[in-house]
C-alpha cells in the first residue's frame, strides 16, 4: 500500500469558505516527543491507495491538477511524502541502509 500523507499549516489570512477539505487536527497527548518538534503542522491528510500506479493515475488527474493549485495557494507551510506500507513486521524487518559515516 502507498500512502500520500500531507501535513499543512494554512495560510491566517485563508477565509473559512477556503477550507472545503475535510482532514484531521492534530491531537496533543502530553508526550515528551510533541516538544520536539521545531515545527507545527495543525492539519494532516492521508490518502491511501493499493499501489504506486494508483497513486500516480491520483497526482496525474487533472482534477487533482486543479486541487493541487488551489491547496499550494492556501498553504502556510507544508510537507508531502508518499510511503509504500507494509502490513506487520515485514516493514520492520526490512533491510535499513547503511549508516552514512
Amino acid at each position: 500500500m502507498i500512502a500520500h500523507i500531507v501535513l499543512f499549516r494554512p495560510r491566517a489570512d485563508l477565509a473559512a469558505e477556503g477550507r472545503r477539505a475535510r482532514v484531521g487536527r492534530r491531537v496533543r497527548v502530553g508526550r515528551p516527543y510533541e516538544a520536539l518538534m521545531r515545527t507545527d503542522y495543525p492539519y494532516a491528510a492521508v490518502l491511501e491507495f493499493d499501489d504506486r500506479a494508483g497513486l500516480m493515475a491520483y497526482l496525474d488527474h487533472p482534477v487533482h491538477e486543479r486541487l493541487a493549485s488551489e491547496f499550494f495557494s492556501a498553504f502556510e507551510d507544508a510537507l508531502l511524502y508518499d510511503f509504500e506500507l507494509q502490513d506487520g513486521t515485514a516493514g520492520l524487518t526490512a533491510p535499513l541502509p547503511p549508516a552514512t559515516r
